[in-house]
């Protein structure tokens, strides 16, 4: 195998820059390019120590003054012999001197193929792996923990006490099966019933937690609506920290859809501020209010904003109305002035309905609680375990859908023999999530969502 080497920084000017190494011949190769200021070899240097010294190109000229790590195979991350060198982080700088280590015998390291090597050096398993980009891309606290979680063994822990479940299950059926003159326990059938019941609703759980867990890492796609002038803006640039929509006091101010990724308590909210939804014959503000309600339409969660201060009329019955089947929260909004809304209105046609005052920024610890309890995740522990790739998730669906055709299959009566099939098939599933037996193109489908040097 090769060995590799990539620019493992973001390839940006920052304080410092390290270029990575991983191979047979990682050391070799950094000993061509890096000298210690007193003289010692990397090769004489034992895993887990640095030296400081300078790096040269192939035709001697010096780089920069360079930090070199070894590590000793296997107690490396990729598990074979691994050198970082830390250099001042100029894009320029780490480019030369990459170039020297790829002068030096190294070949450039492809997309992921670090943790692929992790992966394939039993360092790591498949969901640990994926784990490592969740890390990278974490946006908020419960993508954090998930990701940790994940790349600390949590999920696979999970996984494993399910295989665990299924492998009890398909070495009695197997060997009551295969062995009959021998003295194996019988099956009975409503003990088996009773454990794939248990198997399918621990597979359950973790596809359920799945969209939940999306919600909270990648966010959820939300938009602000309701009648022109109600404080819709104004409670986006309260939600995102800066002046991202226009305010006045003149109806129809907001005509094009604003976007903004934040970050309300734990939760992250992909937010868009919509056109104030009446009826109008101004032709652009039209155009702003068709756009809406399309928006509307693609939400995953709605706050639809009512002034306190006005009573409802047409256009807020119409907005009620075509929202009916979604999942929206309330928001009386300008508390601050005198109370005309039919309040208790409001109140019957959504189950969630808070008082705010975007002015003054009152009532967002209420709108945080009122999100988590709607989109069911106030309880939601993100560090326990949970799937978090759609491969991961069309493995473990698999795998649910095979238990359920064991269960099945016991019911209508038929032998032991179909329902070993289906077992085996859950079972093989599940390994093919973790990564015990997967597929080459599984692999390459893995990893070619990492980054170069990762």
């Amino acid at each position: 195998m090769k060995t590799i080497a990539a620019i493992s920084t973001a390839l940006a000017v920052g304080s410092v820059g390290m270029i990575r190494i991983s191979g047979e011949l990682a050391i070799k190769i950094a000993d061509h390019v890096f000298i210690s200021k007193n003289g010692r070899k990397l090769a004489e240097m034992r895993g887990y120590q640095a030296a400081y010294g300078m790096a040269f190109d192939s035709g001697g000229d010096k780089i920069d003054d360079v930090v070199a790590l070894v590590y000793r195979n296997p107690k490396s991350y990729t598990g074979e012999d691994v050198v970082e060198l830390t250099c001042h982080g100029g894009v320029f700088i780490m480019k030369k001197l990459l170039q020297a280590v790829f002068s030096a015998g190294a070949a450039p390291a492809q997309a992921g193929e670090f943790t692929k090597r992790a992966f394939l050096n039993g360092k790591i398993d498949l969901a640990e792996a994926e784990a490592v980009m969740q890390l990278i891309s974490a946006k908020g606290e419960h993508a954090l923990k998930a990701a940790i979680a994940g790349n600390s063994g949590v999920l696979s822990k999970r996984i494993g006490k399910v295989k665990g479940e299924i492998k009890k299950i398909a070495s009695h059926l197997t060997a009551w099966i295969d062995f009959p003159e021998e003295d194996v326990p019988g099956i009975e059938r409503d003990e088996l019933l009773k454990q794939l019941i248990n198997i399918g609703g621990l597979l359950e759980e973790l596809d359920i937690n799945y969209d939940k867990g999306k919600m909270m890492r990648e966010g959820i796609p939300t938009v602000i609506a309701g009648r022109a002038n109600a404080g819709k803006s104004t409670l986006m640039n309260i939600l995102s920290g800066t002046q991202r929509s226009i305010v006045t006091e003149y109806e129809g101010t907001t005509r094009d859809i604003v976007e903004e990724n934040v970050v309300l308590g734990e939760i992250i909210l992909t937010i868009a501020d919509t056109a104030g939804i009446r009826k109008t014959e101004d032709p652009v503000e039209k155009i702003g209010v068709d756009i809406a309600k399309r928006k509307i339409e693609e939400a995953q969660l709605i706050f639809a904003v009512f002034d306190a201060s006005r009573e409802l009329d047409e256009n807020d019955d119409e907005f009620i109305r075509s929202i009916d089947k979604q999942r929206a929260i309330a928001l009386i909004n300008k508390t601050d002035l005198q109370i005309c809304i039919d309040q208790k209105k409001i109140e019957s046609c959504f189950n969630r309905t808070i008082l705010i005052s975007a002015k003054n920024e009152e009532g967002m610890n209420d709108l945080e609680k009122a999100v988590r309890e709607v989109t069911q995740t106030i309880d939601f522990d993100s560090s326990s375990g949970i799937l978090f790739t759609e491969r991961q998730r069309r493995e473990a669906r698999e795998a649910q859908k095979s238990i359920r055709e064991a269960k099945e299959i016991l019911m209508d009566g038929m032998t032991y023999d179909a329902i070993t099939v289906c077992v085996e098939a859950a079972l093989n599933s599940l390994f093919s999530l973790t990564g015990d037996k997967v597929s080459e193109s599984v692999i390459e489908e893995v990893f070619s969502t990492f980054c170069v040097g990762k």
